[in-house]
C-alpha cells in the first residue's frame, strides 16, 4: 500500500506509479539513508578521540561540491525544469556528479521531482509534509514523511510519464545504469585520496568516515530539508499554488535550493535566489557555464517576472 495518496486519473493518463522496488532496491535504499546517518552519530565520539584532519576537510568539502551541485545545477535546474541547455559533455558531468550525491539515478530522481512539482503539496506529491492534517501529531507525522519517510515507499513513480525525456537520451540511460558504480566511487575515492595524501592506512579510513559517509549523510539531509523544512516554514514573498518558503540558513549548504518560495513560483528560472542578499551559488555555476559557452538558453529571471510574481501584485489583481 502506498504511503501517498493518488488522486483520480484522467481518461487515458498513466499512473503515478507503474512498479514496486523488489527486495534488493529496498535494501539498498535503507542501506543508503541508515549508513551515512549512524556514520552522523559516531561523528562527535570520533572527532573527540580521533580528531578531524584538513586533508579530510578539503576532501569532504570537494566532494560535497562536487555531488552537490551535481544534483542542485544538474539533477534540478538543468533535467528537471530545463533552466538552460548544456552541450554534452556538460550534460554527461552533471548526471554523473549528482549520481556521486547517492540521492538516487538521474532519471528516477527527476520522475520524482516533476512528479513533486504536478500535485505540489496536495495527493500524489510523493514527499508533501501537508498530507496527513494540520495537528501537532498530523505535522510531526508529515515531517518524517516528507524529510526520509517517503523514500521506503516501495512504489516507484512512472518514468514514461514523468520523464519520457530523459529515458530518451542515450547519455543519460547510460549514466542512469551506473548509479550504483558512481554510488561507490562517491565512497571509495575519497578513500583512495585520503590514503594516497597521507600516505597511510589511517588516512584512508578517515577519508572513507569523514568524505565519504558523513558527507553523504550531510548532503543527504540538506537536500531532504528543501522537501520538508521549505514546505513548512519561512518566507514567501512570492505567489505560488502551495507552501514553498524560504529558509535562509540552509542557503549556502544547500547551493540556493533552500530560496524555494520563487522556484515554485517559478520552476523553470535559472536563479531561485532573486531578491538582495539571496545568495545563489548554482545560479552562479550556471552563470560561469554560459559565460564559457557550456551552457545556453539560460531562463534567467527579468525584472518584470520577478515584480508580477510578488505577493502584494497578486493580491492587488
Amino acid at each position: 500500500m502506498t504511503t501517498t495518496l493518488e488522486p483520480p486519473l484522467a481518461p487515458g493518463a498513466k499512473p503515478l506509479t507503474d512498479r514496486r522496488r523488489n527486495g534488493a532496491e529496498q535494501f539498498g535504499v535503507y542501506a543508503f539513508v541508515v549508513i551515512p546517518l549512524l556514520a552522523v552519530g559516531a561523528a562527535v565520539p570520533f572527532a573527540w578521540g580521533w580528531g578531524l584532519g584538513w586533508v579530510d576537510v578539503g576532501i569532504a568539502l570537494a566532494f560535497y561540491m562536487i555531488s552537490g551541485l551535481g544534483v542542485t545545477v544538474g539533477y534540478h535546474r538543468l533535467f528537471t525544469h530545463g533552466s538552460f541547455r548544456a552541450k554534452r559533455g556538460l550534460k554527461i558531468a552533471l548526471a554523473a556528479a549528482g549520481g556521486l550525491s547517492a540521492q538516487g539515478s538521474v532519471i528516477e530522481w527527476v520522475a520524482d521531482h516533476r512528479r513533486h512539482h504536478a500535485f505540489s503539496d496536495k495527493e500524489g506529491d510523493p514527499h508533501s509534509p501537508w498530507l496527513f492534517g494540520t495537528g501537532p501529531v498530523a505535522i510531526a507525522r508529515g515531517f518524517w514523511h516528507s524529510h526520509v519517510g517517503w523514500l521506503f515507499d516501495r512504489d516507484c513513480t512512472t518514468i514514461d510519464r514523468f520523464a519520457p525525456d530523459l529515458a530518451a537520451d542515450a547519455d543519460l540511460r547510460a549514466v542512469d545504469r551506473m548509479f550504483i558504480p558512481l554510488t561507490v566511487a562517491s565512497l571509495t575515492v575519497p578513500a583512495l585520496l585520503g590514503g594516497l595524501l597521507t600516505w597511510s592506512w589511517w588516512g584512508m579510513l578517515t577519508a572513507f568516515f569523514w568524505a565519504g559517509l558523513v558527507r553523504i549523510a550531510l548532503l543527504h539531509h540538506v537536500t531532504w530539508s528543501v522537501n520538508s523544512v521549505c514546505h513548512m516554514m519561512g518566507d514567501r514573498p512570492f505567489k505560488s499554488r502551495d507552501k514553498a518558503a524560504n529558509v535562509w540558513p540552509l542557503a549556502i549548504l544547500s547551493f540556493g535550493e533552500s530560496w524555494h518560495n520563487l522556484h515554485h513560483a517559478d520552476p523553470t528560472s535559472a536563479r531561485h535566489g532573486v531578491l538582495r542578499g539571496q545568495l545563489d551559488i548554482s545560479a552562479r555555476v550556471i552563470w560561469i557555464f554560459e559565460k564559457l559557452g557550456w551552457a545556453s538558453n539560460v531562463r534567467w529571471p527579468t525584472e518584470q517576472r520577478i515584480d508580477k510574481l510578488r505577493v502584494e501584485k497578486a493580491l492587488a489583481k
